[in-house]
């Protein structure tokens, strides 16, 4: 039972993407609007895997990203970064401070899911 938190700050991108990983069998979404709002939930909640958009107002995917890698706690949770820059620096940085897949927007629901299960079996075989 995987507990996805999404983390984005349009309501309408952030449905979009619940509607598409709740496909995944027994999944639990959780939904933050920023990074900070993210970081709470994720000292209250046990998260398999985030999915987070780069550009957000208060904190962004890419501080997100460094504080889940910073975390003792947190560091070996997957991340995709979800982005409508299909600005290679942001890729660069993102994968080079931790995240593990990049997406760019808008987003073909087969390729999220197929990423999100991926990084999620990848993480069951390592347990």
């Amino acid at each position: 039972m995987p507990n996805i938190l999404i983390v984005e700050d349009s309501p309408t991108m952030r449905q979009l993407i619940s509607f598409t990983v709740k496909r995944i069998p027994e999944s639990r979404v959780i939904e933050a609007t920023d990074g900070v709002d993210a970081f709470k939930k994720l000292s209250s909640e046990k998260i398999d895997i985030i999915l987070a958009d780069i550009n957000m107002p208060v904190m962004d995917g890419l501080k997100l990203v460094s504080l889940v890698r910073g975390n003792v706690h947190y560091k070996n949770i997957p991340i995709i970064m979800i982005t409508t820059e299909g600005a290679e620096e942001d890729k660069k940085k993102a994968l080079a401070i931790g995240a593990n897949a990049y997406l760019t927007k808008p987003i073909m629901s087969q390729e999220l899911l197929k990423l999100v299960n991926s990084l999620l079996s990848s993480i069951k075989s390592d347990t």
